[in-house]
């Protein structure tokens, strides 16, 4: 058995439930991005001490992200069986970030100004993340479909992971006081 397929020799790719689009399609851009974000996630995970509360909040994010991943690659005809929590993003699940964000949030103090990444590496590599998850966010609004929770997901995920930044830098630290 070989890893490869040579079925996207010709610039397309599968999709979930069947069908095939250009790779440079708006799907597979969509999709690509949330790829990239799982991919820092999991980056910023391995300087985590396994088993920490980082580390299991980051992992529920990755598998979560497989979630997300399967409903974008899915064509809208397929959508009905997309399974919920499984295969399809869910209400529940924008709220459980909803309520990490609450918890995360009340472990350090809200800067009143704008802040530079790069206190600590584990910071600075799930600021990257946001931003790859944010970039994520913009291109799932092109193929996202009516009613998806993936672009609310996708917003509080960005939250979360400012949040965790910044409870990883311990203390707040405005721009202003920066030596740039």
């Amino acid at each position: 058995m070989t890893f490869y397929t040579r079925k996207g020799d010709d610039g397309t790719t599968g999709l979930y439930f069947g069908g095939r689009v250009r790779k440079d399609s708006l799907a597979p851009e969509a999709y690509g991005s949330v790829d990239e974000a799982q991919s820092f996630l999991g980056l910023a995970r391995a300087e985590t001490e396994r088993g920490s509360e980082v580390d299991h909040l980051l992992l529920q994010v990755e598998r979560d992200l497989y979630v997300l991943m399967a409903e974008m690659a899915t064509l809208p005809e397929n959508r009905h069986k997309l399974a919920a929590g499984a295969t399809l993003v869910t209400p529940q699940m924008v709220t459980r970030l909803e309520d990490q964000i609450d918890t995360m949030t009340e472990r350090f103090s809200m800067p009143n100004e704008f802040v530079l990444p790069g206190q600590n590496r584990l910071s600075a590599l799930l600021d990257v993340g946001r931003t790859v998850v944010r970039r994520a966010e913009r291109r799932c609004l092109a193929v996202v479909s009516p009613g998806s929770s993936v672009v609310p997901y996708l917003n509080r995920l960005s939250s979360l992971l400012w949040a965790m930044a910044r409870w990883q830098e311990g203390a707040s630290v405005p721009a202003r006081s920066q030596e740039v």
